[in-house]
């Protein structure tokens, strides 16, 4: 006998009453994966991405009717969000990062692991952030960590992105950054690199495109550093346009809503080398293997 059309459960989480509907509806047809199975797995893996999400308002792409539906972005809060839930008003901003117009969003934060269930049940399958935090004032501060979103251009793929990885480690350190691997959960790898310092959005941005355009003059054939995509085949783009204050990338040990659940998931850099060496040394990893690997070896993305 199928379920019923809105399967509901009461469960308590820390505390919190949640009402979680619709468990036994298949998420990502391709792997039979449920709604159900994304809430275990953002439960299980709270411990680890909890960290990594507190402060920092979040971008949520919804898929209310699993992957091989429509799906839209959602920055405000939605109605009806309950009034436990932290939120934060922040001005939009135009391309120089100014204020525009007087506009604000009102964005969640997630801050524990009811918040986090509450998405998910709203089948927030990608959760999005950026790379400043939230002050106890609740304004936004400058940038506390870099971001690079290494994205391959066909027929270039994650082997590429692993060598430029390498490279663009080099260039970070030289400038006293530690560079963390993770792979996007979709086609490329991102890198992040705690600041000794924070610092403005636009000084983060100016660091990353220097850096790409130092790469792209270095190795011409195998990095680009400019936005249009007719000139990415078969490079690899160095995108450090995510360093702006109004964008956002996706949170590490995020679900992304692709064919299967594929996770933004932090590796080490002996597998990058390995993916480097190896066009099939690194793959893009799913929810249950990165269920194990925290399990087996901790959180890579930790500092």
């Amino acid at each position: 006998m199928s379920p019923p059309a809105r399967e509901e459960v009461h469960v308590d989480v820390e505390g919190r009453t949640l009402t979680l509907s619709n468990l036994a509806k298949v998420m990502y047809p391709r792997t039979g994966t449920t709604k159900g199975e994304v809430l275990d797995y953002y439960a299980r893996i709270a411990p680890v991405m909890l960290p990594h999400l507190r402060d920092r308002a979040v971008t949520r792409i919804r898929w209310p009717h699993g992957v091989e539906g429509e799906s839209f972005y959602e920055k405000n809060a939605p109605a009806g969000t309950p009034s436990w839930v932290r939120t934060v008003t922040v001005p939009t901003t135009g391309s120089r990062g100014a204020s525009r117009h007087g506009d604000t969003l009102v964005f969640p934060v997630v801050d524990d692991l009811a918040t986090l269930t509450w998405m998910a049940n709203l089948a927030a399958l990608e959760l999005h952030v950026h790379q400043w935090r939230v002050g106890r004032n609740g304004r936004p501060r400058n940038a506390d960590r870099i971001v690079v979103d290494l994205d391959p251009g066909e027929p270039a793929v994650l082997h590429e992105c692993c060598q430029v990885a390498l490279l663009a480690r080099d260039r970070l350190a030289e400038r006293d950054l530690i560079a963390k691997p993770v792979l996007s959960g979709s086609k490329g790898l991102h890198l992040y690199a705690d600041l000794p310092r924070r610092m403005p959005s636009e000084d983060t941005t100016a660091l990353a495109k220097e850096v790409a355009e130092e790469l792209q003059g270095e190795h011409p054939a195998l990095v680009t550093a400019t936005m249009t995509k007719s000139r990415r085949q078969g490079k690899v783009f160095f995108d450090w346009s995510q360093n702006a204050a109004s964008k956002t990338t996706i949170a590490p040990y995020s679900l992304r809503g692709r064919e299967q659940p594929y996770v933004a998931a932090p590796v080490s850099w002996d597998e990058v080398a390995d993916g480097a060496e190896d066009p099939w040394g690194l793959e893009q990893l799913r929810f249950d293997q990165v269920l194990e690997r925290v399990a087996r070896s901790g959180d890579l993305f930790a500092t």
